[in-house]
């Protein structure tokens, strides 16, 4: 991926372990992430909040969901720093730690019944911790796969982190079906939580096994480090981390509409059960097992544009549809728009953005470049749920169904203008030549 293609003379079995590697570990954290969102929609309203109306308990907890994507920038701004400091390697440790042990104390919180306001005050800071590890996983798990690939397969290898997420909601959805088949009371809640304990440790005694990046390791050979790379890369790029916001919208604002606020929706409008969407969920992240592969390896041969333009224009036109179906009340098409959603909206999007977004920074700012772009999208997604709740109480379902597809016309715009960068489509890698220089 340098200059000097040490990234490509690496063996494919060192790519495919490392990709692995990230990829466990991002799933941890995932889970971690979405048993909260499922928690937030179908439990913490009545459980932490004092109130007698189901709405305001539910935009409550969905506020104390933002908290968590709040945090997110300044996770990633302390992992895309200490990560162009220190390695690549160092943040993944530490930031699946303090996801999982957030995760952890989370499940073991009282009531507000047990002890009134100190339980949701408590749930908000763990939510925050939880925030901050979550914004720190993500570039450096893709920039591990990224950076020990061959330019040529960058895309394929990409994806592998990228599946993470829907293998992380893929667990969370089933724990909670399993948990809600099985126990009672509060314990269908909690255990998702506390069972975290064991993934966490399974996924540190992976990555601690994997080496550091050698795009870093070369930087720290050559003295090429920076001091300040967070502030240099938002001084000379703040415009492409804006523009890698804005391409995120739809794939992270239609996820969660999807998900998370569809739980409360179909109650909300009484045309379904929670365990419908939660089964939509289920599918869709199955699928994206081997659709992000198939979309990261697309990327490689037709363009990172291309294959990312799939999913925004589905986002697009799949608004008012997606909410149609689900007005219908049955099972089976409830079912299918869920999942359809996560597979053609989100997927290709998601499977193409490790690689895209890995692309257009220099070596030694690129995880400081990546993480802000990629954590300030959270700044909008986190609240969209909320905001969708508090539309539907307004205008109806049209007004989430609108909501939906305005994320995929602003990420179309960003797409349009955000340069190729696939080394099959352009003839040659990309990759930014130069270093970013900031005073030592």
């Amino acid at each position: 991926m340098s200059h000097s293609d040490s990234a490509a003379t690496r063996p494919h079995d060192k790519a495919s372990k490392v990709s692995f590697a990230s990829m466990v570990g991002s799933a941890v954290e995932s889970y971690d992430f979405f048993i909260y969102g499922t928690a937030a929609a179908g439990w913490f309203g009545s459980v932490f909040f004092h109130t007698t109306e189901p709405i305001v308990g539910i935009l409550a907890a969905f506020a104390t969901m933002a908290v968590g994507f709040f945090m997110r920038p300044l996770g990633g701004y302390l992992a895309g720093h200490y990560g162009d400091r220190i390695g690549r390697k160092s943040v993944l440790l530490w930031s699946l730690l303090l996801m999982g042990g957030a995760t952890v104390l989370i499940g073991a919180l009282p009531t507000y019944e047990q002890a009134g306001v100190i339980a949701p005050i408590l749930l908000i800071l763990l939510r925050m911790i939880q925030g901050i590890g979550f914004g720190a996983e993500w570039g450096g798990a893709v920039l591990m796969a990224c950076e020990h690939a061959p330019p040529h397969r960058r895309g394929f290898f990409g994806a592998v982190p990228q599946i993470g997420i829907p293998l992380g909601l893929l667990m969370a959805n089933g724990a909670f079906l399993l948990s809600a088949a099985y126990l009672e009371g509060d314990w269908i809640w909690r255990a998702p939580f506390l069972a975290s304990v064991a993934m966490v440790g399974v996924g540190l005694w992976i990555r601690m096994g994997v080496s550091e990046s050698p795009e870093f390791e070369k930087m720290k050979a050559e003295n090429t480090l920076i001091k300040q790379p967070a502030l240099t890369v938002i001084r000379n790029d703040w415009r492409k981390i804006l523009q890698i916001v804005g391409l995120r919208l739809a794939e992270t604002g239609g996820y969660y509409l999807a998900t998370s606020f569809m739980l409360s929706y179909v109650l909300l409008a009484g045309v379904a059960t929670r365990e419908n969407v939660l089964w939509g969920t289920l599918i869709g992240s199955a699928l994206g097992l081997g659709s992000h592969l198939y979309f990261g390896a697309l990327s490689d041969r037709i363009g990172r544009k291309k294959v990312f333009l799939i999913g925004s224009l589905f986002t697009i036109a799949f608004g008012i549809p997606l909410f149609l179906l689900i007005n219908t009340g049955v099972v089976a098409l409830i079912v299918v728009a869920v999942a359809l959603s996560l597979l053609l909206s989100h997927d290709p999007i998601f499977a193409v953005e490790a690689s895209w977004f890995t692309e257009q920074f220099p070596p030694n700012v690129r995880s400081s470049g990546i993480s802000l772009g990629y954590n300030g999208a959270s700044l909008v997604a986190g609240v969209l749920p909320f905001i969708a709740t508090g539309l539907f109480a307004m205008v109806g379902w049209i007004g989430p169904a609108l909501l939906f597809s305005a994320l995929g016309v602003i990420s179309t715009a960003c797409a349009l203008r955000m340069p190729e960068t696939a080394p099959a489509v352009v003839g040659q890698d990309l990759v930014q030549p130069g270093l970013a220089t900031s005073p030592r």
